[in-house]
């Protein structure tokens, strides 16, 4: 009886949220690196160039290279990272080398057979350009690709351009620091969950904390954002990845992302990816429900494919709220635990091989210890430290915009 009064209460928290209100957004304030042409054109000229880039490499919703190439850049070769060059690929799904039917340019997978560029790669180039759109958290892979190309253009003396971005959660730093037992294809740096950098602040940092397989470091030419500090909102003009496709996914991410690592369905396989949240076992305990189905380029094969779902609904969830608490939400996590019926299968891992374990995710092995035994969240986070306020100091060192 009190598990159910528990559940209702929860329930109706969630389903009388405040309405998501209007965020005071800073797009029209600022300039990405890249459209600030005037700043790295002309050092573009006679050289040989390679480019990193995704859909998000835009400059006023035209593509980088395209409008590069427009310019009389002269593009030889383009990387993609984890969803392909074009955004197409599902999350963790390892993508090959293709010719770009646009262009005719090849393109070299760095997230298939190969992590970062070969010798091979970069014998004919001057210069490599580096410009996807970054989430501002660890288990977000790009940050795994910068490493490994900076390693790469240290180790075969290329320089490699940044143009920056805004990150969107660049007001949250929170969440333990990675423990080195559990290093991993989602985590690889010894950061927080939430690290509140920009790519070309992480790669001073990657070049400053010796985070590469080198001691050489690697030359970094930066063109910053344009008038924008860490407090600002930006309001992202193309989807990062497929299943980062609204507002409320992009912010709820780096809270609603650690549900991977947890037998709970979290949005994949629905136009709502990390928004809801559910599993059939729910039945009875939450009124909300969905169904995952197989969406292709999102996610084909969905935990509980076809079965109904009940859960939590967060697509009405105040986003001011969760940006003014500058906190990873651990509420939905604790609940989910505390309300589920089969406490047993919550953390099993067996249902999904591409899906990382949740000391993966989070970083630490005591975090699902904590979660098990009912301990408060205010005392989860008491444990993250003295590690996250260490990290704050160490990140002033490599910072661009304060």
């Amino acid at each position: 009886m009190k598990l159910v009064l528990i559940s209702i209460l929860t329930l109706f928290l969630f389903r009388n949220a405040t309405a998501q209100i209007s965020l005071n957004y800073c797009n029209d304030r600022i300039q990405t690196g890249a459209e600030q042409t005037e700043r790295y054109l002309p050092y573009l000229m006679n050289k040989r160039i390679a480019i990193l880039g995704n859909p998000s490499t835009v400059i006023k919703g035209r593509h980088l290279v395209d409008s590069l190439l427009a310019r009389g850049v002269q593009i030889v070769r383009i990387f993609g990272p984890e969803h392909g060059f074009r955004g197409n690929a599902s999350n963790g799904t390892e993508v090959g080398d293709e010719i770009d039917p646009t262009t005719k340019i090849p393109i070299v997978s760095l997230y298939g057979n190969k992590k970062k560029p070969t010798a091979k790669d970069l014998k004919d180039i001057d210069l490599f350009i580096y410009d996807v759109q970054d989430m501002g958290v660890r288990f977000y892979t790009n940050i795994n690709t910068l490493r490994d190309i900076m390693e790469a253009c240290a180790e075969n003396d290329k320089e490699l351009l940044i143009l920056d971005r805004p990150n969107p959660n660049a007001y949250l730093i929170d969440g333990p620091i990675l423990e080195e037992e559990y290093k991993s294809g989602i985590g690889q740096f010894p950061v927080p969950i939430a690290h509140g950098m920009t790519t070309a602040e992480f790669a001073q940092m990657i070049n400053g904390e010796g985070w590469m397989n080198t001691k050489k470091k690697c030359k970094l030419k930066i063109i910053p954002v344009a008038d924008y500090d860490h407090s600002m909102l930006y309001k992202l003009p193309v989807n990062p990845s497929p299943n980062l496709n609204t507002e409320q996914s992009i912010l709820l991410y780096p809270s609603t992302c650690l549900f991977e690592g947890v037998k709970v369905n979290h949005g994949r396989g629905t136009d709502y990816p990390f928004v809801v949240i559910g599993s059939p076992s729910y039945k009875g305990i939450y009124d909300f429900s969905f169904v995952p189905v197989s969406k292709k380029g999102m996610s084909e094969s969905p935990l509980f494919m076809s079965e109904e779902c009940y859960g939590i609904d967060l697509r009405k969830y105040d986003l001011q709220q969760l940006v003014d608490s500058k906190k990873i939400n651990l509420s939905w996590m604790i609940a989910l635990y505390r309300n589920s019926p089969e406490k047993d299968k919550f953390f099993d891992q067996s249902f999904s091989k591409q899906i990382g374990s949740i000391e993966k995710l989070v970083g630490v092995g005591l975090f699902r210890k904590q979660i098990e035994a009912g301990v408060s969240e205010e005392e989860i986070r008491k444990s993250w430290e003295p590690g996250l306020s260490n990290y704050r100091k160490t990140r002033e060192k490599y910072l661009i915009y304060q």
